[in-house]
C-alpha cells in the first residue's frame, strides 16, 4: 500500500481514557463548558460505568456518601445515604445521555500507547481493540486519562497456603459468578474493609451462616440509611438548591471528621469503640474484633448503612474472627491458633490491584516516559509532559469531588490556550531537589503495595498534593491558571506524510 492510501487517524482535540464516573464526568464538563471542542472517549470494556459495571457481588454500594459522591452539576435525586451500585451505574449512564456522550464512546478500545510529538504539538494514541491484537490510532490535541487507580483486570490475592486442597469454591468480589449459590451455605469473607462489610450483611440471610475473617480490625462506623436533612433541603429548596446546600454540609461534615481524627486520635477511637460496643450484642469482644492497631483515618473508615452488619452479628446470621490463617483444608480454613473454619465457599475480599494511569505507556518523541520520576502538578497534571492530565480522587473523602474540580481546571486550562493563541501547555519542574513524597499518602494494604509505581507528589507547591478539598478549592477553581505555573508555547506543526512521518525538507 503506498503511503497516499494510508488513512490519517482520527483527529480530535480531547481524547478521554476511560468511560467510567471520572470519564463522564469530564466528558460532560467539557461537552457545557468547552463545546466546540471534538472529544472521543476510549473505553477498554465493553460498557460504561466503569467499578459500578465491573462489580456484580452482592449488596456493592458507595461507601461515600452520595450526596458528595454525586457531580456537582448534577443532583442526586435518591434517598439513601449510600447508593446501590444499579443506583449509580443509572445515574452516570442517565449523565451521559443528558450530555448526548454516548456517540463519542468508543468501546473494547483499551489504550496501549501515547505517544506525544515535539514537533506536530499532538498525542498519537494507539488502542487495541477487543480481545484481538488489531490496533487502530487516534491522534488529538489533548490526552485526558480517567481511568481510575486500579486494576480492572485482576483483583489482590495473597498466597493462601494449601488452597489447592480446599474442596469448596473461591471467589475474588471482582470476578463474581453469576452462577455462585450460597443459599444454605456456610461462607468464609476473607478481609475486613469496604467490600466485606458490605458482602457479609447483604448475604447473611441467606446463607447457613456467613463469617468475617480478618488479620486485623478496621474501623467500622454507622451511618444513617437515609440523609434526612437531604429530603428537607430539597423540599424547601427544590432539587438543584437542596443538593448543592446538602453537598456542603456533607464535605464540611467529611473534612472535619477527618481533621478530627487527624488531631485527636484516642477521643476518636473511644467514640467509635463506644458506637460499637452499643449495637453489638453483650458481652461481644469489642477490642479484639472491631479496634484496630492503627489510628482512624490512617486507613480509610468502613461506613455501614444502619449498622447492617452489626445487626447481622446480633441475630447470630454472622460472626467475627481475628487471626491469621495456617492453612486451607479440604472442609475449610485453619488458623495459626488451631481453631478450624468450616466452609463451603470461601470469599478472598482482600483488596485491589493498583495501576497506574490504565497501565498506558506515555512516550515522548517515541522514548518512554518513566512517570514514577514524574511530579504530579496541582494533582491533575505530570511534570514535563505537554496536554496530558489526569484524575484521580481523594483517598479520605469522596473520589468525585476531586474529579470535579481537576474537570473544571481542565477547561480553564483550554479556555487559557484559546486566549493565548497557544496549542502547547506543561508544568516545568523549576524545583531542582526538591524533596518528594508518594502521591498516595495512605497506609491501606492496596494503596502501599503499589506507591513505587506511581508518579510522585512534591513538598513545595504547586507541588503538593494535599488530600484536603477546600485546598484544592482554591488551587484549581480560585487560583487563575496563568500564574506563572504552567508554560504556554505556540508550537507550528510541521507537515507530515500520510504514514504519520514528517515530511523531509528537499
Amino acid at each position: 500500500m503506498s503511503a497516499e492510501s494510508i488513512p490519517q487517524p482520527e483527529h480530535y482535540d480531547v481524547i478521554l481514557i476511560g468511560a467510567g464516573l471520572s470519564g463522564i464526568g469530564t466528558a460532560a464538563r467539557l461537552h457545557t463548558e468547552q463545546p466546540h471542542r471534538t472529544v472521543v472517549i476510549l473505553e477498554a470494556r465493553g460498557a460504561s460505568g466503569g467499578t459500578w459495571d465491573l462489580f456484580r457481588y452482592p449488596g456493592i454500594r458507595s461507601d461515600s456518601d452520595v450526596q458528595t459522591y454525586g457531580y456537582d452539576f448534577k443532583p442526586w435525586k435518591g434517598r439513601k445515604a449510600l447508593a446501590p451500585a444499579a443506583d449509580i451505574l443509572d445515574y452516570i449512564r442517565e449523565t451521559a445521555r443528558e450530555h448526548d456522550l454516548d456517540r463519542h464512546i468508543r468501546y473494547r478500545h483499551k489504550v496501549i500507547r501515547a505517544d506525544w510529538s515535539s514537533a506536530q504539538a499532538r498525542w498519537t494514541v494507539v488502542a487495541r481493540i477487543g480481545d484481538t491484537e488489531e490496533t487502530t490510532t487516534f491522534t488529538a490535541n489533548w490526552l485526558f486519562c480517567a481511568s481510575g487507580y486500579y486494576n480492572y483486570d485482576n483483583g489482590y490475592t495473597p498466597e493462601f497456603p494449601g488452597i489447592e486442597h480446599f474442596d469448596g469454591r473461591v471467589v475474588h468480589p471482582q470476578h463474581w459468578p453469576e452462577d455462585l449459590d450460597y443459599a444454605g451455605k456456610r461462607v468464609v469473607v476473607i478481609g475486613s474493609g469496604a467490600t466485606a462489610v458490605t458482602l457479609i450483611p447483604a448475604m447473611a440471610d441467606a446463607t447457613e451462616h456467613i463469617t468475617m475473617l480478618q488479620r486485623s480490625p478496621s474501623y467500622v462506623i454507622p451511618l444513617p440509611a437515609e440523609d434526612a436533612l437531604s429530603g428537607v433541603f430539597r423540599r424547601v429548596l427544590g432539587d438543584r438548591r437542596g443538593y448543592r446546600l446538602t453537598r456542603k454540609k456533607n464535605i464540611a461534615q467529611n473534612v472535619w471528621i477527618y481533621k478530627l481524627s487527624r488531631r485527636f486520635p484516642k477521643q476518636v477511637r473511644a467514640v467509635i469503640r463506644q458506637l460499637n460496643k452499643r449495637l453489638l450484642p453483650a458481652g461481644f469482644d469489642v477490642d479484639t474484633h472491631f479496634n484496630p492497631r492503627y489510628d482512624p483515618w490512617d486507613q480509610r473508615l468502613c461506613v455501614v448503612p444502619g449498622g447492617d452488619l452489626f445487626k447481622v452479628i446480633r441475630k447470630g446470621k454472622a460472626s467475627v474472627v481475628t487471626g491469621t490463617i495456617e492453612t486451607f483444608t479440604e472442609t475449610g480454613i485453619k488458623l495459626a491458633s488451631g481453631r478450624r473454619l468450616g466452609a463451603d465457599i470461601v470469599i478472598t475480599a482482600t483488596g485491589l490491584d493498583l495501576l497506574a494511569l490504565g497501565g498506558v505507556e506515555l512516550q515522548i518523541d517515541g522514548e518512554p516516559i518513566d512517570i514514577t520520576k514524574r511530579l504530579a502538578f496541582k494533582g491533575t497534571m505530570l511534570s514535563d509532559i505537554p496536554n496530558f492530565s489526569f484524575a484521580v480522587g481523594y483517598t479520605n473523602a469522596p473520589w468525585t469531588l476531586k474529579v470535579d474540580l481537576v474537570a473544571e481546571f481542565l477547561c480553564r486550562v483550554l479556555r487559557q490556550m484559546d486566549l493565548r493563541g497557544a496549542n502547547v501547555v506543561v508544568a516545568e519542574n523549576r524545583e531542582e531537589g526538591m524533596e518528594t513524597r508518594p502521591l498516595l499518602d495512605f497506609a491501606s494494604g492496596y494503596i502501599q503495595r503499589s506507591l513505587d509505581l506511581w508518579p510522585q507528589a512534591g513538598t513545595k507547591d504547586p507541588w503538593n498534593l494535599p488530600m484536603d478539598y477546600y485546598k484544592d478549592v482554591v488551587v484549581l477553581r480560585d487560583t487563575p491558571v496563568d500564574d506563572g505555573t504552567l508554560t504556554f508555547a505556540t508550537v507550528e506543526p510541521k507537515p507530515t506524510r500520510p504514514d504519520g512521518d514528517l515530511v523531509s525538507p528537499d
